[in-house]
């Protein structure tokens, strides 16, 4: 009996010691044994994501060529209440409304009427400046051949009706202030361009003594043999021009050899100037019929442009090509990571102006070649002399730059 009782309370001895009774009351607690810290792993490293490039601006500027009203034009344009000039270059407005900013050559002046007049001393009505303003021009070269044919009063007046219209303008000055600013810079599209204007001369019309300013006139010897280039201006004039950080730089310039379907030797050593000196855009006129244009790498890396001539955009002239003409497009580009921009294309729409016969009611159209081409209810005739036009624009202009061609 002893034995099993003692056996028994061993067991319940044991039993209390293992659930917890195994200190003491008063008893000191045994001392904690540390925790090692265990550090907690790093995040991983953010990854980069690589960000994309800025997407480029892209930009059209449509160009056109001489914009002249020779009596027979003036008189057609005339339906009864005012000259309606869109009407007889309503082929035109589709390009150029199509595109961010247009620009052509005014070679006329709009100095009062009546009475108006042709060559060879021009004053058109005010309704020219409103009907190139409603095909969708922006911009009018105002420096020319003819800026004086009504004195310097004349010019005034031609620049106040542009100004009423709002047209810009280039080439030409009313007031000191107004030459020395000289330069017209335009958003177009998002780019930034400057144009300058200048003209060979006035037709031996001197500059008046007391406005010396009106006319930018490249030429020193203006008045005799119109060979001697004023560098030196027209590199300040450029330099000006590059201080005021447009995207590019567009000169608008009057030049070359009239009835000549091919560019001088004149107009390329001026054109090389005018792009070693910063311009981008080189574009020309004055001779009345399509010249060429190109591209060209300059020395620097740039992209330069230029057209020698478009030829006529409107006028009554008879000889041969004068009423073969384009409507001009360039598309600019500007690289937004780096600033730099050119002219990344150009395309042209192939014109003629067609001439009725004298007492025809309209008696001038300007005529989109290829859709006249496409319509069935083009006359032989007229199909004959618009595949000519045609033909002439694919010899100057070259074929692969044609327009839907």
């Amino acid at each position: 009996m002893n034995l099993r009782l003692s056996s028994l309370l061993l067991c319940l001895a044991l039993l209390l010691s293992a659930c917890g009774g195994g200190v003491p009351a008063g008893a000191a607690s045994p001392a904690p044994v540390p925790r090692e810290e265990v550090p907690l792993p790093s995040p991983p490293p953010e990854t980069a994501v690589p960000q994309e490039p800025p997407e480029p601006t892209l930009a059209t500027l449509a160009v056109c060529g001489d914009a002249m009203s020779h009596m027979p034009i003036t008189n057609d344009a005339w339906n009864g209440e005012r000259y309606d000039y869109a009407r007889i270059m309503a082929a035109a407005r589709p390009y150029v409304e199509a595109a961010d900013y247009a620009v052509v050559n005014l070679e006329t002046t709009l100095s009062g009427g009546p009475p108006y007049s042709g060559y060879p001393a021009f004053n058109s009505p005010d309704d020219m400046a409103a009907g190139l303003k409603s095909l969708g021009f922006d911009l009018c070269l105002t420096a020319n051949n003819h800026s004086l044919d009504r004195g310097f009063s004349g010019l005034s007046r031609t620049l106040d009706v542009l100004d009423q219209t709002g047209l810009a303008h280039v080439g030409t000055s009313r007031t000191q202030e107004e030459y020395e600013r000289g330069v017209s810079v335009a958003d177009v599209g998002g780019i930034s361009v400057a144009f300058l204007g200048y003209t060979y001369g006035t037709n031996g019309i001197p500059l008046p003594k007391k406005h010396p300013y009106a006319v930018n006139i490249f030429n020193t010897d203006y008045l005799t043999t119109l060979s001697k280039p004023d560098w030196d201006r027209l590199a300040g004039d450029l330099d000006a021009a590059k201080a005021m950080e447009p995207d590019l730089i567009t000169v608008m310039i009057h030049w070359g050899q009239e009835y000549k379907t091919q560019q001088n030797r004149y107009q390329e050593e001026m054109a090389d100037f005018l792009f070693e000196h910063g311009a981008d855009i080189v574009l020309g006129g004055h001779s009345h019929v399509p010249q060429p244009m190109e591209t060209r790498t300059l020395s620097d890396g740039r992209r330069g442009f230029v057209c020698y001539s478009l030829g006529n955009l409107i006028s009554s002239q008879t000889k041969p090509n004068t009423g073969t003409t384009a409507v001009l497009t360039l598309t600019l580009t500007r690289d937004n990571e780096t600033g730099e921009a050119q002219v990344l294309d150009y395309a042209y729409a192939p014109m003629y102006m067609l001439h009725r016969a004298a007492g025809a009611s309209p008696r001038f159209e300007l005529v989109d070649i290829r859709a006249a081409l496409d319509s069935a209810e083009t006359g032989d005739t007229l199909r004959r002399k618009l595949n000519e036009a045609l033909e002439t624009c694919h010899t100057v202009f070259g074929t692969e730059a044609e327009m839907n061609g």
